[in-house]
């Protein structure tokens, strides 16, 4: 028999467990109010002859209670309710000793796993997960209201980045980085003129970058588009440069040669330094910033032509890499790219279609960047293109007192995911019941992120001047509240799910992709999105349905759901679920099938989606991938790709990866150990979570994993 505990985990049945509780709370009344060892094995033996596959830690107090009860031993029930209820106390005194004593020791899994981005075992990261973790013990016991950490602890819902909520802070943004370079900024108390070149523009924007990163926890865009005009400058200067030193010694040939020359040196050495700034800086929060740039050649900008220039040598240095500590060139995470699809650029003989070409070889060696098509975007946000705040979050269209649309210099207020399987698992398939459920699940969700809009309410500028006084988001006074951006839309709030794929199955027995399926998949859906709509009418807040792409919520899902209904054939059985409305990655679909269908789903997720297709050996698939992308400017929004063979994330290296003599998976190119960083394509079944060989380091276990 296995015991469920509070946290979701499983241990086998122990029976010790109830004498020790009965004997304590024997030892606190009366001898005449004990009972005898004989009754307290007789207690033991009625649990144990209930005989279930899994008894809830609280389903068996309970039983314990009922028999003394039964036995006339009121007062040793009554101690041991009173036991009871203290051990509970003590459980919410002191929720983090565990987890930091571990994270100390590197054996706490799930917070070193849990951001990829993080080295969790530098003394300086350290410092920020361990502050993470009285913020998530404080979030639970006293910042939120119990029953929304009951339904967190249940996998109801997911209230994330619950390691920051402590703090005065919100989730991703969009920097008004021009308004930052043209009017200057205040970065410690200094102040930063606007650049006169190129390079000191770079500079500054990668000095912006860290001071936002360390002030906010989730990601940051910034469009590149801005930095046009300050090529131009350094253009001029050259030129004014090369004629106030040589006068007319020079043809205009000469002259153009000498002063591109030298504006060629600078465009390199000002994305050299975005690309090596951006990764060896490190935010208070002990990572790189999460920062993505976004790729975007506007149509009427007058800076175009400059513009291309700066994205061509963007990807030109991604598509290199950067030398690691063994001197191999590897992908640096950061900056994430996002290149834009336009009708100059969709490979249909634009006149910038040579910078999509490297974009398409960059993403064949280094899986970035990621493609939006402006077409599609225009389509689902009002004639408008702009960036995610990070990766994957979108604001909704917003016009200013002057009619025009603003998108730089807004944020999201903070993030809260609903699992829809376990939904599905409790309804059976009783339709009525399953859309009772979701009303009532949603309700929570909204109480959960009221609780992220209500711990924003009344935080003054002085917060994080970088954001509110020095322009990343607004321009207020000392000791001014933010309030105002936090209504009417200007911010978002977004409603994340798990598992369309998942809930489909249990209620309808067929893929979201089948006629049924797809029928019930998009009610679903489509009920999400009215209730956000439902909440932003009622509120004035800007409520936003996100496919948000939580892979590590995926897990904890599936895991939480596993334990208290066990195994269920594609669903739990899996280890986790499939995110939003993803197609499950063992469908047999090509990606052209698989954009078109998750297309539909992308324009009703408007708050942040994205798709992604696995192609088999894409360095050596450049047609193909091609044929992707113009497929992706007139049929998808968002997407990106990853591939099937063996590839090494860090490093681009597709070749084969093995096993180590310590039984792990390394990359022969550049070292990398990390799972979570490389494809191998002898894990057949997609499963990323705990390896089976972990349990044991064996002989017998590790041919078993070299024959896999």
């Amino acid at each position: 028999m296995k015991v469920v505990k509070r946290d979701g985990s499983i241990v086998d049945f122990d029976r010790s467990k109830i004498v020790t509780a009965i004997r304590k709370a024997n030892a606190s009344v009366d001898e005449g109010e004990r009972v005898t060892d004989e009754q307290i094995e007789a207690v033991v033996e009625y649990v144990e002859k209930k005989n279930r596959p899994r008894l809830l830690v609280e389903d068996i107090q309970d039983m314990v209670e009922q028999k003394l009860m039964e036995a006339g031993k009121y007062e040793l029930s009554k101690s041991y309710i009173i036991y009871r209820y203290s051990r509970a106390l003590v459980r919410k005194a002191n929720t983090t000793d565990d987890s930091i004593l571990s994270l100390i020791k590197n054996s706490n899994k799930d917070v070193m796993e849990e951001n990829s981005n993080k080295n969790a075992v530098m003394a300086a990261t350290q410092r920020d997960l361990i502050a993470g973790e009285v913020s998530k013990d404080l979030t639970k016991r006293v910042l939120l209201p119990e029953y929304i950490s009951e339904a967190h602890e249940k996998g109801i819902l997911h209230f994330h980045d619950a390691d920051y909520f402590l703090q005065p802070i919100f989730n991703c943004c969009l920097i008004n980085i021009g308004d930052m370079l043209d009017n200057g900024t205040v970065m410690n108390g200094k102040l930063i003129e606007s650049p006169k070149s190129f390079q000191v523009a770079c500079t500054v924007m990668t000095q912006i970058i860290a001071s936002v990163a360390s002030s906010q926890y989730g990601g940051q865009s910034v469009d590149i588009s801005h930095l046009g005009k300050y090529l131009r400058k350094s253009r001029e200067k050259f030129r004014a440069q090369a004629i106030e030193a040589l006068g007319n010694e020079l043809s205009e040939e000469q002259l153009n040669k000498i002063v591109e020359m030298r504006l060629k040196n600078e465009l390199k050495a000002g994305v050299q330094t975005i690309q090596y700034q951006i990764n060896t800086l490190m935010t208070t929060n002990g990572q790189s910033p999460f920062v993505t740039i976004f790729l975007n050649l506007k149509p009427d900008d007058e800076y175009i032509e400059e513009n291309a220039q700066i994205i061509e040598e963007i990807i030109r240095q991604r598509y290199e890499g950067i030398k690691n500590e063994k001197g191999v060139y590897v992908t640096p995470a950061f900056p994430k790219l996002i290149y834009v699809l336009d009708e100059h650029n969709c490979l249909k003989g634009g006149k910038y279609d040579y910078l999509t070409k490297l974009a398409v070889k960059c993403s064949a060696k280094r899986l970035y960047p990621d493609y939006i098509s402006a077409k599609k975007m225009r389509e689902n946000y009002a004639g408008n293109v702009f960036s995610p705040m990070g990766c994957r979050s979108f604001l909704s269209p917003w016009k200013d007192e002057n009619g025009n649309y603003k998108f730089e210099g807004r944020f999201n207020q903070g993030v809260v995911s609903l699992n829809l399987p376990q939904i599905g698992i409790i309804a059976k398939g009783d339709e009525d019941k399953f859309w009772e459920l979701m009303d009532e699940r949603l309700k929570l969700c909204f109480d959960a992120l009221m609780c992220r809009h209500n711990a924003l309410k009344g935080i003054i500028s002085d917060t994080s001047p970088v954001h509110w006084q020095y322009g990343a988001i607004a321009r207020l006074e000392k000791g001014e509240t933010i309030d105002k951006y936090l209504y009417g839309g200007y911010s978002t709030l977004s409603l994340g799910y798990i598992g369309l794929y998942e809930v489909t199955k249990l209620m309808k027995g067929v893929s979201h992709t089948t006629e049924e399926g797809h029928e019930f998949a998009l009610r679903v859906m489509k009920y999400l999105r009215a209730a956000c709509d439902r909440w932003k009418k009622e509120t004035g807040l800007g409520f936003a349905l996100y496919g948000t792409p939580a892979e590590s919520l995926c897990y904890r899902f599936a895991r939480i759901d596993k334990a208290l209904y066990g195994t269920i054939e594609d669903v739990t059985d899996k280890g986790y679920y499939t995110n939003s409305y993803h197609v499950d990655v063992r469908e047999d679909i090509d990606a052209f099938s698989k954009f078109t269908f998750e297309s539909e789903f992308q324009s009703i997720s408007s708050g942040g989606a994205i798709s992604y297709v696995e192609i088999p050996n894409m360095r050596h698939n450049l047609t193909a991938l091609e044929d992707v992308v113009k497929f992706i400017y007139d049929n998808i929004q968002y997407a990106e790709f990853n591939t099937k063979s063996d590839y090494c994330h860090c490093c681009g290296y597709d070749g084969e990866i093995k096993i180590n003599d310590d039984l792990e998976w390394e990359c022969p190119q550049c070292g990398n150990k990390d799972q979570r960083k490389m494809n191998v394509t002898r894990r057949t079944c997609g499963y990323l979570g705990e390896n089976f060989w972990n349990v044991g380091k064996t002989k017998e276990i590790k041919a078993r994993v070299l024959h896999l």
